[in-house]
């Protein structure tokens, strides 16, 4: 009786993940970017040129999961200056810590859309919960690939400090405004 019931539970989970739908993170569309106050002046914006992973998206189940890596070196303020001085181990420290991650623990749905995801975002080497509010979510048949693309819309909010990212505190603030602007291509 127990294999029986086993046997149901292995088939029950292998149908479950079967159902699910598998998609790479489109690189050349996705663009996590932040933002933070500095001295209450103006507010300075940069982002990462360089992001892959993938995700596992199942409708029916309301389930999925999302493993980001960005290149922690492709950072971009748009002033070459403050792009060397990020690199260097005063702020992202990338030759220690060369990828910033972040890994769903799960994903949250209103009705059939996509809404949240919860998560750990793993920063110089600190891992922390990081909740993702989507903004917008929408997949379709791309026209020119003719396979479905899912594209989202996320944003967060974290202390820098609570990673150890210390440098111009308080010149600049230690909260961080996060935005992800991402689409993701289903696998063949």
């Amino acid at each position: 009786m127990k294999s029986k019931f086993l046997l149901a539970a292995l088939l029950a989970v292998s149908t479950s993940a079967a159902l699910a739908d598998n998609y790479n993170i489109d690189p050349t569309h996705t663009y996590p970017s932040f933002e933070a106050d500095h001295m209450g002046l103006s507010v300075w914006r940069g982002k990462f040129d360089k992001t892959s992973g993938t995700v596992s998206l199942d409708r029916k189940a309301k389930t999925g999961a999302l493993d980001l890596a960005i290149e922690a070196g492709s950072i971009d303020f748009g002033f070459d200056k403050m792009n060397t001085h990020a690199k260097s181990p005063d702020m992202f420290n990338v030759e220690k810590f060369p990828t910033v991650t972040y890994k769903s623990k799960s994903f949250k749905f209103d009705g059939e859309q996509l809404v949240g995801v919860e998560g750990e975002l793993t920063l110089l080497g600190v891992t922390k919960p990081v909740a993702l509010t989507v903004n917008k979510f929408k997949c379709i048949i791309h026209p020119r690939l003719k396979r479905e693309v899912c594209g989202a819309n996320a944003t967060a909010e974290f202390k820098r400090t609570d990673f150890g990212l210390n440098f111009g505190v308080p010149n600049f603030s230690p909260d961080v405004k996060l935005a992800i602007q991402v689409e993701a291509i289903k696998a063949d």
